[in-house]
């Protein structure tokens, strides 16, 4: 495991990053270069994570599975990670918030009509088949 100790704070190498979150080292320094992480550097350029930063790579992969663009998530993590001026995101991360919401409950909505719509095929063809076999 390469970690470093300094000042009691534990910082990660982006290799060990990559291991505990399962995300490839390229996407790692997307993310940085999109502001999304900002791991300090070394004199030798190596990057170090504070700890910190897996729960924040977490929520970059949930809220790209959401479907938030790397603007977006930028915008939600001024307003999870920030103290100071919280105020001033808020109503753009609610607006992203409800809207993402919304699209969720439509995609579910969806998804519950589809598996409706298979559980009744699969009746139907089963009865099918046992209307058949009663039959032979």
């Amino acid at each position: 495991m390469i970690i470093n100790q300094i000042k009691e704070e534990i910082c990660i190498h982006i290799s060990e990053l990559s291991r505990r979150t399962g995300v490839s080292l390229r996407s790692l320094r997307y993310y940085e270069e999109k502001n999304l992480l900002s791991p300090t550097r070394l004199e030798n350029g190596y990057r170090d994570y504070a700890e910190s930063d897996i729960e924040k790579v977490k929520f970059i992969q949930l809220y790209f599975s959401l479907g938030l663009t790397t603007k977006e998530i930028t915008d939600f993590f001024d307003c999870l990670f920030q103290d100071g001026e919280k105020l001033q995101c808020l109503p753009n991360a609610i607006e992203v918030g409800e809207r993402k919401l919304n699209e969720i409950k439509a995609q579910i909505d969806f998804l519950r009509k589809a598996e409706t719509h298979l559980e009744r095929s699969l009746l139907k063809w089963k009865n099918m088949i046992s209307q058949t076999e009663k039959l032979d």
